[in-house]
């Protein structure tokens, strides 16, 4: 049970769902449970909803495949359950298993730079940072860093909260394996 229940779109005051609009038509997205629990604050729901248009620019640098797979690890490194499992949809949609990508040594760098973020709160070794560097302008860097707190931030917000995964995402939940399984 989240912490914090989000609020139902039916009672939303006319800012959130005048909010909620303008998401749904810029963003081509659903309101999603994450989303009706930051609508408590709409500066929060509106800062968060920016979100949307980073992205849109690491898929311009990353394509659209690495984006996800960018995004996935630094959600798997945050463990947070929701934001993995969003991901992870994305992933299985494309056709790909994600405990069995196929990657090609600068994607595992992207990959690595992403989960090293996360899990090391930025404090990331140089080698790791200078793999990117060396390929991405700083302007390319730039906006991959900033992602990647983007993404943090959202997966610590869940995290806390503790937002109920949404049911179109029920279906995309790592399978649960028995601690007795070889």
């Amino acid at each position: 049970m989240s912490r914090i229940p989000p609020i139902e779109q039916n009672s939303a005051s006319p800012a959130v769902r005048i909010a909620f609009q303008r998401h749904i038509q810029a963003s081509n997205a659903r309101i999603t449970n994450m989303k009706a629990t930051l609508a408590h604050c709409l500066p929060a729901f509106e800062v968060y909803m920016q979100w949307y248009p980073l992205y849109e620019r690491v898929k311009a640098i990353l394509g659209r495949r690495l984006a996800g797979l960018f995004a996935f690890s630094i959600s798997k490194a945050s463990d947070c359950p929701l934001c993995s499992t969003y991901f992870r949809k994305i992933i299985l949609d494309s056709g790909e298993d994600p405990s069995n990508l196929v990657l090609s040594e600068e994607e595992k760098e992207v990959l690595v730079f992403g989960s090293a973020i996360a899990k090391y709160q930025g404090n990331i070794a140089d080698g790791v940072y200078n793999a990117l560097a060396r390929r991405y302008s700083k302007e390319e860097m730039v906006t991959l860093v900033a992602f990647a707190g983007q993404m943090i931030a959202t997966n610590i917000f869940n995290n806390v909260v503790e937002t109920e995964i949404d049911d179109y995402l029920n279906e995309y939940l790592p399978p649960v394996r028995s601690l007795w399984e070889k």
